[in-house]
C-alpha cells in the first residue's frame, strides 16, 4: 500500500492506494497518522478510492486510527468508499461510527461545519 499526503486548507487528505491488510498497509497507516498527530494535524480524511480490498486487520487499523485521532481531539473522516468497503462497514455496523463522503469538497467542508456546532 502507498499513502500520498496532501493538504486542502487545514485538512490533511491521505490518498491510500492498494490493499489495506495485515502486514501490507496497516503499520504504514498507523505510522503516518501518528506522525500527523505529532505535528498537531487533527483534521484527517482517508481517501479510499484506490483501495480495492481491506481485510479484518486493515479494518481494525482504520478503527484504531479513528480512535487515536478522536482521543487527541481530532477528527477522521472517510472519502470515496468502494461498494465493497461500504458493504464491509455496513455489515460490521461501522458505517454508523464513521462520517463518510462521496465528494472531497464535502468532506473538507464538514470540518468547518462541525467546528461551528
Amino acid at each position: 500500500m502507498q499513502i500520498e499526503q496532501r493538504a486542502v486548507g487545514d485538512v490533511v487528505v491521505l490518498d491510500l492506494k492498494g490493499r489495506v491488510t495485515l502486514g501490507e498497509g496497516d503499520e504504514l497507516l498507523k505510522d503516518k497518522v501518528n506522525s500527523l498527530l505529532n505535528q498537531s494535524q487533527k483534521k484527517i480524511v482517508l481517501n479510499l478510492a484506490e483501495v480495492p480490498y481491506i481485510d479484518s486487520a486493515g479494518l481494525g487499523e482504520i478503527v484504531r486510527t479513528y480512535t487515536t485521532v478522536s482521543r487527541q481531539g481530532g477528527n477522521l473522516k472517510l472519502l470515496n468508499l468502494t461498494k465493497r468497503i461500504t458493504d464491509l462497514l455496513s455489515i460490521t455496523k461501522l458505517l454508523t461510527v464513521f462520517e463518510t463522503f462521496e465528494s472531497e469538497n464535502d468532506a473538507v467542508r464538514s470540518f468547518s461545519q462541525s467546528a461551528k456546532v
